[in-house]
């Protein structure tokens, strides 16, 4: 007997038994035996933001072909030398180089490689709201494949985190080719759990990932209230010793409810949704005077929003 299914969400889809019944040639009797049989349907993240990829893998593309990043110090490898031209910085000048030539050479620079890429998913009770019929939880996660591909693909280690009070999910920087498929498998049987997330643990996570310095990127809620008691007093932090990105996603119906205002109930609404945006904007505010980066965008701009300020990131010579 062959049963097709077709799962409309991620998850695992477990059975415990079946049941075989037969019916008697007169129909009017039928035995029925149930048997033990246990099994489980792993159902993978869709991965819709996949389509952004080949884009993003372009611009990447793009930073490794450009001539000079002529910033001493930048943060950027060496990558060839060429001869010097109006305008360049005269601290990339190679003075070896230019004696042996009796030409004036630079040094040129390219987006350094072989980063470490840690990537944190709040699973926490905020990860349970649903905004544009999608829980923040899976926006989450599509932003986070995504910029793993992405990052992967660039040449960087990536790790990943799902965390609230412990650890739900970790996947470690793995062999070239193998990344994505570990992800999908960690991240399919997640689920938002309804406590409140304790960010003071986080540091401690990062350095039993790694001890350099990172790019750490936090998928979480930008809600005033768990935000300023738990969030913030960690960045101060965290920022002192990473690259830090703090991505949430922003309910597109705020915008349309503060832009209704032709009744006196729309009015009202309008008020509250400019005044969830107003606080929002704050928070957003205290997060860059910190020292970290905000990508804050709808569900559907959120991943490519966040592969777009890696690769700024990257090409300015950040990470």
């Amino acid at each position: 007997v062959t049963v097709r299914l077709a799962p409309l969400r991620r998850g695992d889809l477990r059975t415990e038994h079946v049941a075989v019944r037969s019916v008697g040639p007169l129909g009017l009797a039928a035995r029925q035996l149930t048997l033990p049989l246990p099994g489980r349907l792993r159902v993978l993240p869709p991965f819709h933001s996949k389509r952004h990829l080949p884009s993003k893998l372009r611009r990447l593309r793009e930073l490794d072909g450009k001539a000079a990043v002529q910033i001493r110090g930048a943060g950027t490898e060496f990558d060839s030398l060429r001869d010097y031209v109006r305008g360049d910085d005269v601290r990339s000048i190679d003075w070896r180089a230019t004696a042996r030539r009796q030409a004036v050479v630079v040094r040129t620079w390219r987006p350094e490689r072989d980063r470490r890429v840690i990537i944190v998913l709040d699973t926490s009770r905020t990860a349970a709201a649903r905004i544009d019929d999608e829980p923040r939880l899976d926006t989450g996660i599509e932003a986070s494949l995504l910029l793993a591909a992405l990052a992967e693909r660039g040449g960087d280690r990536v790790d990943f985190l799902a965390f609230d009070r412990r650890a739900r999910a970790t996947v470690k920087s793995a062999s070239k080719g193998n990344m994505l498929h570990q992800l999908v498998n960690a991240m399919a049987a997640l689920e938002p759990e309804l406590i409140e997330a304790d960010w003071s643990q986080i540091p401690g996570q990062l350095r039993a990932i790694s001890s350099h310095r990172s790019l750490v990127v936090l998928l979480t809620a930008l809600d005033s209230g768990s935000a300023e008691e738990s969030l913030l007093p960690t960045l101060a932090q965290l920022t002192a010793e990473h690259v830090v990105i703090v991505a949430s996603v922003r309910d597109p119906l705020l915008d349309e409810l503060r832009a209704a205002r032709s009744t006196a109930s729309e009015t009202f609404r309008a008020a509250a949704a400019e005044r969830a945006l107003l606080d929002r904007t704050a928070l957003t505010t205290r997060i860059k005077q910190l020292g970290a980066e905000v990508v804050d965008a709808t569900p559907h701009e959120l991943p490519p929003a966040l592969a777009d300020l890696y690769i700024r990131l990257k090409a300015a010579g950040r990470l």
